[in-house]
């Protein structure tokens, strides 16, 4: 696996979040505290997110960090 690989993937993963809570990308921001074009880059593999971040997302759908990579 290379890195975009992984981009990709959870990019993929906080899309499909983010749609199953019925979420658009500003609500999604609006809740994490991120502005809106970051969540867009980050669902685009544009961006490589930090521990931190992965964890505020973890926290904002309710799930572990392992369960935003499964």
């Amino acid at each position: 696996m290379n890195k975009t690989d992984v981009l990709v993937k959870f990019g993929n993963r906080i899309r499909k979040l983010r749609t199953e809570n019925g979420w658009s990308q500003e609500e999604l921001a609006y809740k994490t505290e991120f502005h809106r074009t970051y969540i867009g880059m980050i669902e685009r593999a544009e961006r490589n997110i930090s521990l931190k971040n992965i964890e505020r997302f973890a926290k904002t759908f309710n799930i572990s960090i392992k369960d935003l990579f499964e």
